[in-house]
């Protein structure tokens, strides 16, 4: 079980990249735990508007809903918008269509708007596609509701297992934009203890700030402990130029903060 002591990471400095609306969770964990929790936000989520070209694909989607055997939400944003979208249309779920989650987090956030959904083993697209039951869809109509500019593994996996796969946006992530002196004050804080990341886009919007404080030594950066949730996040680190990174065994907050704790060996020198 999961309990740290109360001062597991006392005198610790960890930056939180989380987007604002989902760090709270975090940052309350890792104060609890005695670490000084600095934020910067290295995704904006901005829902898509009704009128603009995304909105206008995912209505026509969203009205034709009941023609889909199954809708897979990538992530807890596209869970929590998804869902407003369908509610503004579907007062009553559609009968027979799957509903199903990338990873718990956006499962739990699916239940607690009433869709009977499900999720595979695992956070990420690789483990739905290892699921035993995203083997056999050849001839079905399946809707990924997403963010813009995501990975295109899982829709091209399932078309080439024979199902009709169509892609809505119900969000854009957007690169914030910051002054220098906040960008110097927490990427380049002179006793950061880790960075936490939790997306290949968080990664690179990282990159992209820290590149902009011109007097800063990137290899600064470089040289901090980095968590991230997959293989596949290490290795994007690791070409990068990051020495020290940790894996964690998933995104969410509790594992996360776990691979912080003292007693963690995962580190790996690149």
């Amino acid at each position: 079980m999961f309990m740290p002591r109360s001062d597991a990471l006392h005198g610790q400095v960890c930056l939180v990249t989380r987007p604002a609306h989902q760090n709270q969770g975090q940052i309350a964990q890792l104060s609890a735990l005695g670490a000084e929790a600095l934020t910067l936000p290295l995704i904006s989520i901005e829902p898509v508007s009704d009128q603009s070209e995304f909105g206008l694909i995912l209505k026509e989607a969203i009205l034709n809903l009941d023609r889909y055997q199954a809708v897979i939400f990538v992530s807890p944003n596209a869970a929590r918008l998804g869902a407003d979208w369908i509610d503004r249309y579907w007062p009553q779920l559609p009968i027979g269509v799957e509903w199903i989650g990338i990873g718990e987090q956006t499962t739990q956030a699916l239940q607690a708007a009433g869709f009977p959904a499900w999720h595979a083993a695992g956070y990420d697209s690789e483990a739905l596609l290892a699921d035993a039951r995203t083997q056999a869809v050849a001839g079905q109509r399946i809707l990924i509701l997403r963010g813009n500019g995501g990975r295109e593994l899982l829709s091209e996996t399932l078309t080439e297992r024979g199902a009709q796969v169509d892609r809505c946006c119900v969000y854009q992530r957007l690169c914030p934009e910051y002054p220098q002196a906040l960008i110097e004050s927490t990427i380049y804080h002179p006793f950061l203890s880790a960075i936490l990341i939790t997306s290949g886009e968080g990664l690179k919007n990282l990159m992209y700030l820290a590149q902009r404080v011109k007097h800063a030594s990137i290899d600064t950066l470089l040289s901090r402990l980095i968590l991230v949730p997959s293989r596949r996040l290490y290795d994007q680190a690791r070409s990068l130029g990051f020495t020290q990174i940790r894996v964690a065994s998933g995104a969410d907050d509790r594992s996360m903060i776990a691979a912080l704790l003292p007693a963690n060996d995962l580190e790996e020198q690149a």
